[in-house]
């Protein structure tokens, strides 16, 4: 599924994939870092949604539904230039058309780079 996809091209690898919870790394090199050679804040966004968006594909059926980010958030607190990052995502609010995701973005030594909520839209496939 991760194929050709964002989450291949940022590196993102997931470690723990459970019902309501996500844990996946990226890594900060060329792929997510902006000029000056910190962590982009673009990428912590992207990391957030993409396991905001894998943890509700998890909760529902996917052979009638998809989900897509409605709406994100995102406070960085704290600069990274290399090495990874860490992202656990908990469902806060499954419901039938949405849910709402925390998700904590931190560093190898547990510090928190950035902490973000994600708004998933559920819909029928067409």
């Amino acid at each position: 599924m991760e194929k050709q996809t964002m989450i291949e091209n940022l590196g993102i690898h997931f470690l723990e994939v459970g019902k309501g919870k996500i844990v996946a790394t990226m890594p900060v090199d060329e792929r997510t870092i902006q000029p000056f050679g910190y962590l982009h804040g673009g990428a912590s966004v992207a990391l957030a949604e993409t396991v905001a968006s894998y943890g509700a594909a998890q909760l529902i059926d996917l052979e009638k539904e998809v989900c897509f980010g409605l709406e994100i958030n995102a406070n960085h607190i704290r600069a990274k230039q290399s090495g990874q990052v860490i992202a656990t995502a908990e469902v806060l609010h499954q419901g039938k058309s949405t849910m709402v995701w925390d998700v904590k973005i931190r560093n190898e030594e547990d510090k928190l780079i950035c902490v973000s909520r994600c708004t998933i839209a559920i819909m029928p496939k067409k």
